[in-house]
């Protein structure tokens, strides 16, 4: 009876052992670490730095449009490069969400940047860390800041336009639904102050500040008169899509330039000039306008920290997407339906269009 006892002891501890270390490899493997593809493609990180470069020298805008991709990204279902995927008959595409329609760009430029990636190692860096890197790279090779990337995420095969329009914060937001909402991705009133630094450079559309600059008191009024020559204050007759820099003094580099306008009411957006208005991120708005190494520090932290929400990790979550590229084959394939190029590769395509076009 003894020898029985001891029998199922010692079964009971060789099971528990091999659960703990099923738990500890599993756990090892989820991890986000900088050297990620240290072996397995040493070379990402110099291809992705060379397309970026490429490309933000072509269009300086390009830098905001590429760390705004990583913004919106993470903030709807983590990480995940989810933004990236078009609409199929299983997606309502995040592009499609009142936050990014017509509004969020870089597309092509990830596309080509993806491609880079597969020249030198195919299937296996993520589009998800494709966009976490380009944003590091947007941001040095404008002046800003530089942080360590961590590195390991995988590819949603989901998306979500619902949760993008509730998670992602507006032009219209007041100070406290913007630290309510960065809140939400347990990012503090400090990281939402430091990552709205963006702001720096890029541009907004009329419909995002017409509001601002026609209706509201907490403004500078030559700011606001500049502001109006190209956005007239009739939807119908001005075209909403007319961009405006968020930085009037230096809209291409990235500096602390954003947070010395707000200081004087020169905040384009309603939530750039929240951060300013009497409320609890005065003194953060502040600082930073005085500091500027404080503030990249700040946004490099956050950045690091923003990359960390709910990343896809380890060989059972998501995949690793073939391409990066937006295509529709809407008219060949399904008059109803566009095809999601992200799944498919070139030969599958073709595949698929000459069945198609062979029942015609």
């Amino acid at each position: 009876m003894a020898s029985s006892n001891n029998l199922i002891l010692i079964s009971f501890n060789i099971l528990l052992s091999s659960f703990l270390l099923l738990s500890l490899l599993m756990h090892c493997e989820a991890q986000l670490t900088a050297d990620f593809y240290y072996k397995s493609c040493p070379n990402a990180l110099s291809t992705i730095k060379k397309a970026v470069n490429k490309a933000v020298a072509k269009e300086r805008r390009m830098a905001a449009s590429l760390i705004r991709l990583h913004f919106h990204d993470c903030f709807v279902q983590g990480c995940d490069g989810s933004l990236l995927l078009d609409d199929s008959a299983t997606i309502d595409s995040e592009k499609n969400a009142l936050q990014n329609f017509k509004s969020v760009r870089g597309f092509d430029v990830v596309n080509d940047v993806k491609s880079a990636v597969e020249g030198v190692c195919p299937g296996v860096v993520s589009c998800a860390d494709i966009l976490a890197v380009a944003a590091r790279d947007a941001s040095k090779y404008v002046g800003g800041p530089t942080w360590n990337v961590k590195l390991g995420r995988r590819d949603s095969t989901t998306a979500s336009k619902d949760l993008a329009q509730a998670n992602l914060p507006t032009a219209f937001d007041d100070l406290d639904a913007l630290i309510a909402n960065f809140a939400n991705q347990g990012l503090s009133a400090r990281d939402m102050v430091a990552l709205s630094g963006a702001h720096t450079i890029g541009m907004a559309r009329c419909v995002t500040f017409r509001g601002r600059i026609y209706n509201e008191s907490k403004i500078d009024s030559g700011f606001a008169s500049t502001r109006k020559r190209s956005c007239p204050p009739d939807a119908n007759v001005g075209n909403d899509n007319l961009a405006a820099p968020l930085d009037l003094v230096t809209p291409n580099s990235f500096d602390n330039n954003y947070f010395k306008n707000l200081l004087r009411s020169k905040g384009l957006l309603h939530s750039d000039q929240a951060l300013f208005d009497g409320g609890s991120t005065d003194s953060i708005v502040s600082g930073y306008a005085r500091d500027q190494a404080s503030f990249y520090s700040d946004f490099a932290a956050a950045m690091v920290k923003m990359g960390d929400i709910t990343p896809l990790t380890g060989s059972s979550a998501g995949e690793i997407r073939k391409f990066s590229k937006e295509w529709f084959f809407g008219s060949i394939l399904d008059p109803k339906r566009r095809l999601n190029f992200f799944y498919l590769g070139s030969e599958e395509i073709a595949g698929a269009a000459r069945a198609k076009l062979s029942k015609a």
